[in-house]
């Protein structure tokens, strides 16, 4: 009698735990193609499962990038609480779906730990708001916030990644003032930096901005990753070139620019560009010829007509640019920002092109290396508001859960998760 019940006990234990590692075998399949309802809430669960200690595979060119991970039921909860549309399958259906990319231009990276992220900005509020933040705040993604003490005392190394707010690192304050010079917040903008200059020891704006920015150079070399849009990507190049000398007008700083300062400008120092040339007038909304914003209102395009060509990249050999790229569609539509896009002309040979307008210098996307780090460049302020102006209100992104163009954003967030996948290629 004890024997037979014995072996009953001993069967039914045994059908439990292969249940359990059953269901332990079991995916999620969050695909990112047409049929995802949240893409930009579909990157956030990426990072709460990598968070949970939850590795998570990026299907690179797989139904438009999708995520696949152990499937445990709190995620698969976090995911229908944020809308997000996921499947639960079984290991012989993942082995299938690896199995086929195998054969294509498909590859599997794997996400293991969530970067710790910093976002450049300044302790108040500015009227513009940063597209980053606003993703990020959507995907309910966390980040800290770092300003110019914090990145010049060394506290950069506590982060993996960095994006650059909406920035002018060149000391003209975005060249605003021929149209906001003397608006309140301009003023108390310019009073801001220039005490914060010299708290830090140095003389003008433009210098302190420079060092942030070999700062933040020095950075990426020693393995960070930083990205940037809008001003905050010609505008680096333009501090680190200048070095040893002053571009920067008396309306600005009190004193006029270096004569023959274009000629003495130091391209060796800059990450993406080279011979450009100096746009000198402080009345003129314009930092350089490296951006290809148009300032006529003819020169403007409807925003359905302007697109941008994402690139396909081999998922196998260069996953670093095909992790950048993953989206639903090759076809991004385009948006304008102080630098809207970058002049293919002036671009040093090695930095990769990640997306263009077909047929024309613009250039809208770009990516390089420095060191063991990286830099990401994307034009533009605003995927979702086509002309974003100053004072405007921010864009509601839950109206706009599946855009291309931020989905290009949440690319670069995710990315150094796969930090020694990248380093290994």
């Amino acid at each position: 009698m004890f024997r037979c019940w014995f072996i009953r006990l001993t069967v039914v234990v045994i059908l439990m735990l292969c249940s359990v590692g059953a269901a332990f075998a079991d995916k999620l399949l969050i695909f990112m193609d047409q049929d995802q309802t949240d893409h930009l809430k579909a990157y956030g669960t990426a990072f709460f499962a990598l968070t949970r200690g939850v590795g998570v595979d990026w299907l690179l060119n797989y139904r438009g990038g999708s995520f696949m991970m152990d499937y445990v039921e709190t995620l698969a909860q976090e995911a229908r609480l944020r809308g997000v549309s996921g499947v639960r399958i079984r290991e012989s259906e993942a082995a299938q779906i690896l199995a086929e990319m195998a054969d294509k231009n498909m590859d599997a990276v794997r996400l293991e730990k969530a970067p710790k992220i910093a976002v450049y900005t300044p302790p108040d509020n500015r009227p513009w708001d940063d597209a980053v933040t606003l993703a990020m705040a959507y995907a309910e993604i966390p980040y800290d916030t770092v300003w110019d003490e914090e990145v010049l005392t060394g506290k950069l190394s506590n982060y993996d990644w960095i994006h650059l707010h909406h920035e002018d690192f060149t000391g003209q304050y975005g060249k605003f003032y021929a149209s906001y010079g003397q608006q309140l917040w301009y003023r108390q903008q310019q009073a801001q930096y220039e005490a914060a200059a010299r708290k830090l020891g140095f003389r003008k704006v433009s210098e302190e901005k420079r060092a942030v920015t070999q700062a933040i150079q020095a950075y990426m070399t020693n393995g960070g990753f930083m990205f940037a849009m809008c001003s905050a990507t010609d505008t680096f190049d333009l501090a680190l070139a200048s070095e040893g000398t002053d571009i920067v007008d008396s309306a600005y700083d009190g004193d006029p620019p270096a004569p023959g300062c274009q000629e003495r400008l130091d391209f060796s120092k800059c990450l993406a560009f080279e011979g450009f040339k100096l746009v000198m007038d402080p009345l003129e909304y314009e930092f350089s010829d490296i951006d290809v914003s148009p300032r006529a209102a003819a020169q403007v395009q409807s925003p359905e007509t302007d697109f941008f060509s994402l690139f396909e990249f081999s998922a196998k050999y260069d996953p670093v640019p095909t992790m950048l790229t993953q989206d639903h569609t090759a076809l991004v539509k385009g948006f304008l920002g102080q630098t809207t896009a970058f002049n293919r002309r002036v671009l040093k040979p090695a930095v990769t092109v990640l997306g263009e307008v077909e047929g024309t210098d613009e250039v809208k996307y770009i990516h390089g290396n420095i060191g063991k780090g990286t830099f990401t460049f994307y034009g533009g302020h605003d995927p979702e508001d086509y002309q974003h102006l100053v004072g405007d209100p921010p864009t509601d992104l839950a109206l706009h859960k599946n855009s291309p163009g931020y989905r290009l954003i949440l690319n670069n967030v995710l990315f150094p998760a796969a930090k020694q996948q990248k380093r290994k290629t």
